[in-house]
């Protein structure tokens, strides 16, 4: 996810101001990653894992759900150990699990596929959500289309999700990065650029995109939405952790499609729990949920299918590997295939 701080004195609003931070999913570069294998060796011989089942977690709600699992006794109902091990800085949870201290790690499918071109023994086994509106392109009024956007300054986080986005929305719409100007900025920032008038164009996430709507000096002219199945979220494991507590990872499964329901029935309540735990007011909070679609057991299994699903990471995961390839962020080419594990999913549906 993002580690984004507002910079000081920047025009943002007083609501932009309250947010110390918002990790965010930021694509692994290679020197990330490099770093993450030297350690790994030392840390995969370290002391014995414990019976729990050790999962990091970051600042984005389809993980944050994962202490609704927690706290109202999800995972003891389905006989799952789990602990859970919150990462401020969401890349430090990658390198984690790549160097085997994490038993599992809440990481989106971009920051999975550079580690398996790596060779590193990691296994999808539950996709928690996509992105579905909760990143988005946010232009100002006088931009009526893409064609209108040729040309014109976009701000964004560079290697992020959000550079992912622009670079799926422009190839939808005919046009490459080469057709915009785009400036490297952190996403606090880049939202206070738009919203100074100092861009024509920013590409972000909740909750900039509440607060640039709510100011009426913006609207979104593409979102995650307009590209399902290309920003999932993901419990991603060792494998030689899924085969020693395999049935701790089947419990947790379960727990997570009564914390879909739960969100779906009691979103109220939910908001709550959630909100309490990235230090927000619970309606503050909210406005992250309708671009969330937390998955439920159908949607789950369907990503972790075949390539004919239009939300399969099979089906995705070429498109994602493009972008990467071309951006010089991954070495290699990954076994999609072989990085998913649709078993556990399976077992927990019966």
């Amino acid at each position: 996810m993002r580690q984004s701080p507002i910079r000081a004195g920047s025009p943002a609003t007083a609501f932009l101001a309250r947010l110390r931070h918002f990790p965010r999913r930021i694509l692994q570069t290679g020197a990330q990653l490099g770093t993450a294998l030297a350690i790994a060796a030392g840390a995969l011989t370290a002391a014995p894992a414990q019976a729990e089942v050790k999962v990091g977690v970051s600042d984005w709600p389809g993980w944050v759900a994962w202490y609704v699992a927690e706290q109202k006794g999800f995972f003891k109902k389905h006989g799952a150990d789990v602990k859970l091990v919150w990462f401020a800085n969401y890349t430090d949870s990658i390198s984690a699990l790549s160097s085997g201290q994490l038993d599992a790690n809440s990481q989106t499918w971009s920051d999975t596929l550079g580690p398996l071109a790596k060779g590193l023994p990691l296994k999808v086994v539950l996709t928690n959500d996509n992105s579905a509106g909760n990143d988005a392109v946010m232009v100002s009024p006088k931009i009526k289309s893409f064609a209108d956007l040729k040309g014109k300054t976009v701000a964004l986080e560079q290697f992020s999700i959000s550079h992912f986005v622009l670079a799926t929305a422009l190839a939808k719409n005919g046009m490459t990065q080469k057709d915009v100007k785009v400036v490297n900025l952190a996403a606090g920032d880049a939202a206070a650029a738009f919203l100074s008038g100092r861009v024509d164009a920013a590409v972000v996430w909740n909750p900039w995109i509440h607060q640039i709507e709510s100011s009426g000096k913006g609207r979104a002219l593409f979102t995650s939405k307009d590209m399902p199945g290309l920003v999932p979220d993901l419990l991603v494991a060792q494998e030689k952790s899924l085969k020693a507590k395999r049935k701790d990872f089947v419990g947790m499964t379960k727990a997570w499609y009564d914390t879909e329901k739960f969100i779906r029935e009691q979103p109220d309540e939910a908001v709550k729990i959630m909100s309490k735990v990235v230090g927000l007011k619970p309606e503050d909070y909210k406005v992250f949920l309708p671009g969330t679609r937390f998955f439920d057991q159908k949607a789950n299994l369907d990503a972790l299918g075949a390539a004919s699903s239009p939300t399969s990471l099979l089906s995705v995961g070429p498109t994602i590997a493009k972008f990467l390839a071309e951006n010089k962020l991954i070495e290699g080419t990954p076994d999609f295939a072989k990085g998913v594990d649709a078993s556990v999913a399976a077992e927990a549906a019966k």
